[in-house]
């Protein structure tokens, strides 16, 4: 529905109801020495020309610099069509959509988000979305917890930081363990695997591609896992991998960060998680679940479903808190995805693993630099350089751990030109 301010008419009819000539009778019940009778002492602000003048000024301070940065938020493109469609009031400013049958175009949107998300990640049924792609895999450890009856969770050392992060704060507070697994050559070892898994072992996480970069082979992981009566929860950082990468359909639960997908990275947000998983596991899943059903008139509608799992009914013992989530930023993925379509989406894939790879030759035709991991890589690749020298334009691993000093993970998309990368290997070799 639009919202409008009100007509004088309007205004006067409303008075009239009220049976007071003013808008100021209104607050006649407040005491009169408590009234301010001046008006308040600030200027009248900016004309629009005079305000778009200022913003110039400012915004032409700011300094270019060349960034290769990835490491959980990704600059891809966003069409404006998808501004458009997340602008419109009808979305911007809807609330949780308990009442069908006035909400019909944000449940549609959801749906066919859900579709759209199962598509992607080879799962059954997704949610309507979550907060964030951290807090989404811990929702799924949590969810992992209700399905096995187990309370260990094995988190691979090349997860992202962050993620980790968020991870200890959840489990700690739920009676559930985090056991940290080594990796080798920067991918989940097998025998080490097989050898962490314990009888209360509830899940096992992949991230794919991983913190470093790395694809890993989630189906030969699946296999270890199931073997032992775990679960298996995929992870995904950007989104846009699923164009080009096998998706995880061999996991339980899939869970990822939805920001490349329409959403600007926005000094780190708001952006939106995202939930899949198998049929027999609805209900153990947290968060909002859009259905497809027909009306008494035979008319396709959309409702939300399988509400008995939810905060606003079984209180403590819901599945999840989650509430009001961040469905406009995944309206905003469904506006992307239908633009690209499958082959678009396999297209910006194609050209942010191309451009990555050209980064990385490039580097490397400088002396003294290395790739740290030969593995297969989607946009994201770990370079080590030579003693001494920053080039400022990746994510320095020595934030998280100092002795990985002068290990750098450079990151590009569709949006990383050719001409951008040759003009930042010139600025290193001058170096």
């Amino acid at each position: 529905m639009d919202h409008r301010g009100n007509s004088p008419t309007e205004r006067d009819a409303m008075l009239k109801y009220l049976g007071i000539g003013s808008e100021g009778q209104l607050y006649d019940h407040v005491n009169e020495k408590m009234l301010l009778h001046r008006e308040l002492a600030v200027d009248g602000g900016l004309s629009e020309i005079d305000l778009t003048r200022m913003m110039r000024e400012l915004a032409a301070t700011n300094r270019p610099v060349t960034r290769f940065l990835g490491a959980g938020m990704y600059k891809h493109f966003v069409p404006a069509a998808v501004r458009h469609v997340t602008g419109l009031p009808q979305f911007s400013t809807s609330y949780t959509p308990y009442q069908a049958e006035a909400s019909q175009g944000v449940l549609q949107a959801l749906y066919e988000y859900q579709t759209m998300i199962c598509r992607l990640t080879g799962m059954d049924v997704s949610n309507a979305g979550l907060y964030d792609g951290s807090t989404a895999l811990a929702e799924a450890c949590l969810m992992a917890k209700r399905i096995s009856r187990k309370s260990q969770v094995i988190i691979p050392d090349n997860l992202h930081p962050e993620y980790v992060k968020v991870l200890s704060t959840y489990l700690a507070s739920c009676m559930m363990s985090a056991t940290i697994m080594k990796t080798t050559g920067g991918v989940i070892d097998e025998g080490i695997l097989g050898n962490k898994i314990t009888d209360d072992t509830a899940c096992v996480i992949v991230q794919n591609p991983n913190f470093t970069g790395c694809i890993e082979d989630t189906e030969r992981i699946a296999d270890i896992v199931h073997d032992n009566s775990c679960l298996q929860v995929a992870c995904v950082n950007d989104a846009t991998s699923l164009g080009l990468i096998k998706p995880p359909k061999d996991s339980d639960i899939v869970v990822g960060e939805g920001q490349s997908l329409g959403n600007d990275v926005a000094f780190g947000g708001p952006h939106f998680g995202f939930m899949a998983t198998r049929k027999e596991y609805v209900r153990k899943m947290p968060g909002r679940l859009v259905g497809g059903t027909v009306d008494d008139r035979g008319q396709r509608g959309y409702v939300l479903t399988i509400q008995s799992r939810e905060q606003h009914i079984r209180r403590e013992k819901a599945t999840s808190n989650i509430c009001t989530s961040e469905s406009l930023n995944a309206i905003a993925a469904t506006a992307y995805l239908s633009l690209l379509g499958p082959h678009g989406l396999r297209d910006v894939a194609l050209a942010s693993h191309h451009n990555t790879c050209y980064l990385r030759d490039r580097l490397l035709s400088i002396k003294g630099f290395t790739q740290v991991y030969d593995k297969p890589f989607y946009n994201e690749v770990l370079i080590r350089g030579p003693e001494g020298v920053d080039t400022g334009a990746g994510y320095d691993l020595s934030r998280v751990d100092g002795s990985l000093r002068g290990e750098v993970l450079y990151c590009c998309t569709e949006l990383d030109t050719k001409e951008r990368i040759d003009e930042f290997i010139r600025e290193v070799k001058a170096r």
